[in-house]
């Protein structure tokens, strides 16, 4: 009887596969054991093993297939006898194991069932095993590859309550890792339980209090009720489906800024005077604020990968660094984005900057001023904040926030000195930039606060 190969599940999560490449050919003879197959899943490379000995008939599913479902078919064995070239013609004649088991309990259970009629009270047959986890009989002897029996025993996993997803049933390498994934060791613990023994109760899912609920937890009267207005329902809306829906990986280095001080206090120092109408005035003053949003922009031209954001289809490679600063507003928060500020001076983005912050306090930003950006900053170093974790905003993949600079000591050449000291912490969007590329985006983001030089060319 031909032999289906279906497309295994590689882990507990998997629905489907890349089959990435065969490692053998129609007409090639396999045992168990054999590797077969490389899948590709979303987290890697796996090899694929035979788990029955016969001759490749078809490989019904060509290599380089995308998105193949789980248990689909990918190729049928000729067993031992049979004509694979037959086998071919015919695409094979095996059921799916899974089609099969519904079969073999129906015909196990129609016995019972017409014994529990004529003798009520008369107890089951003693050579009649009940069915167990895995939709074997308990006692019943359990197929499974060698392989897989090896990592099980090495793993301390019962091999008899591991579920097979291998022809008729048989457990593959693949079903073992996914059961130590999932907790396979308890699982097996489980299975060999008394069959009367009660099963353990599901913890029961946690709902967020109500409003009444939270407002019986205070005394009456001694508070107010402020009702939110629409930017503080949509800041919480989307914080909430920032944190929950992106997952977030943190890196924290501190950069020494006594040199982008000097040059501040220069740059400041030699700026030109403009008529106003309150009088004479700088024609900028750049805050240290304004040489971290330059950085941060540079930082990004200087690493691309990182200047991008997720999609489920695709990932955004930005081709400008747009960086949004994050500016507090009576009731909220609110991120006015300069534009292509790798592209422009420090003055100009402390001028844009200022005129940004100051529409954004009275509410008076178009929406193409605060919607979009490829990254942002968040600075609490004025409140002497000396380091935070900042919630990534989405569409970007990277927010960098900001602590104050404070004097530390600080080893240089074997001696202790004394520097002023500003810790920066980058959130990130794992899903598009990891903790390499991350790191790597951060210490150039260092290099150019350290040697702020580089900002000016």
């Amino acid at each position: 009887m031909p032999i289906n190969i279906t497309m295994p599940a590689l882990s507990p999560t998997m629905e489907e596969g890349n089959l990435s490449k065969w490692l053998v050919k129609e007409g090639d003879k396999v045992s168990p054991g054999d590797v077969i197959a490389e899948i590709e899943t979303d987290k890697a490379t796996m090899e694929v093993e035979a788990v029955d000995e016969g001759t490749v008939a078809k490989l019904v599913v060509p290599a380089g297939t995308e998105g193949v479902k789980v248990n689909a078919l990918i190729a049928v064995l000729a067993a031992e006898g049979e004509d694979a070239g037959a086998v071919a013609k015919s695409g094979g004649g095996a059921a799916p194991a899974k089609a099969e088991a519904p079969k073999a309990d129906a015909k196990a259970e129609a016995p019972k069932a017409e014994a529990s009629k004529a003798e009520p009270a008369a107890p089951a047959p003693k050579t009649e095993a009940a069915p167990a986890a895995n939709g074997h009989a308990a006692g019943e002897r359990t197929f499974a590859s060698p392989l897989a029996r090896r990592i099980a025993k090495e793993a301390g996993v019962d091999v008899s309550a591991v579920t097979g997803t291998g022809p008729h049933g048989r457990v593959v390498k693949a079903d073992v890792d996914a059961a130590i994934a999932g907790g396979g060791a308890k699982a097996a613990r489980a299975a060999k339980a008394p069959a009367g023994a009660p099963a353990a109760a599901s913890a029961p899912a946690v709902k967020p209090m109500s409003d009444d609920q939270v407002l019986k937890l205070f005394e009456q009267g001694s508070y107010e009720l402020v009702p939110h207005d629409n930017m503080r329902k949509t800041i919480a809306r989307r914080l909430v489906e920032a944190k929950t829906t992106i997952p977030h990986f943190y890196l924290t280095l501190d950069c020494e800024l006594d040199a982008l001080l000097a040059l501040r206090t220069q740059i400041n120092a030699a700026a030109p005077v403009k008529k106003t109408d309150k009088g004479d005035a700088p024609a900028y003053k750049l805050s240290v604020n304004d040489m971290v949003i330059k950085a941060m922009a540079m930082a990004l031209k200087a690493v691309p990968d990182a200047n991008a954001s997720w999609t489920e289809s695709a990932m955004v490679k930005h081709k400008h660094a747009d960086v949004g600063v994050a500016v507090s507003i009576p009731g909220g928060l609110i991120t006015p984005i300069i534009r292509h500020a790798d592209e422009k001076t420090l003055s100009t983005i402390s001028n844009e900057m200022k005129d940004l912050a100051s529409r954004a306090r009275s509410r008076k930003l178009k929406p193409e001023e605060y919607q979009g950006g490829t990254t942002a900053v968040s600075n609490l170093g004025m409140f002497g904040i000396k380091d935070f974790a900042a919630v990534i905003n989405p569409p970007h993949a990277t927010i960098l926030a900001v602590g104050a600079g404070e004097e530390r000591a600080v080893v240089k050449n074997g001696e202790i000195k004394i520097a002023t000291v500003m810790s920066v912490t980058l959130s990130t969007d794992h899903r598009a930039v990891d903790g390499a590329l991350g790191a790597e985006l951060l210490v150039a983001f260092k290099r150019l606060i350290e040697n702020p030089m580089g900002m000016l060319v």
